[in-house]
């Protein structure tokens, strides 16, 4: 099976995953839904050679993940019953199933475990940015070279996105409200 198949079933789980998260009436599952979604954008990260994409999705997800799900817990009052449904039990046995399948799939594409890629791969641009990073940056450390100059718009984006994610974080975990409600107001 080739990268571009593995590749639109991934999309093709991701999009299943968005309609559930939808559609579902429980805001919990519907969050759950999501972190399976960002799995799915990590796996496909691996999948198009971006590790490093990949790293800040997954710590970014499993950080919304861990803030939305105790939001919901918090807000959403469901009443767990000790039946559980069988055709809910098998579409996670599914999703298991399906998110191994496609690690195991992914593994033999990442390589030799800790060789760099500009030592497989002659055009990488990291053979470029270490021969010529100094000269072309004047940065003494290659890894602030290319992190601020050769990639500084992701860099940018990167840390607005973290920024936002703290700013919606602290939103939505603290205790008490701004501003009391006024009966007057009511």
């Amino acid at each position: 099976m080739s990268i571009e198949t593995l590749s639109i079933i991934l999309l093709l789980f991701i999009i299943v995953g968005a309609l559930i998260a939808i559609e579902t009436p429980d805001l919990l599952s519907a969050v759950i839904c999501l972190g399976t979604i960002d799995i799915g954008f990590t796996i496909l990260f691996l999948f198009l050679k971006a590790p490093d994409i990949a790293i800040t999705q997954m710590v970014v997800e499993v950080v919304c993940l861990v803030i939305l799900i105790r939001a919901t817990i918090r807000r959403d009052k469901a009443v767990v019953t000790g039946e559980r449904q069988f055709f809910g039990l098998m579409v996670t046995l599914a999703v298991i199933a399906v998110l191994a399948l496609f690690t195991l799939r992914a593994v033999p594409f990442l390589g030799e475990f800790g060789a760099p890629v500009f030592t497989r791969v002659e055009s990488a641009p990291a053979a470029r940015y270490l021969s010529d990073g100094v000269k072309d940056t004047g940065a003494a450390n290659a890894v602030a070279a290319v992190i601020l100059d050769y990639r500084g718009y992701d860099t940018l984006g990167e840390a607005t996105i973290l920024f936002a994610s703290v700013v919606g974080a602290v939103a939505l975990l603290r205790r008490k409200p701004r501003k009391e409600v006024q009966e007057a107001d009511l």
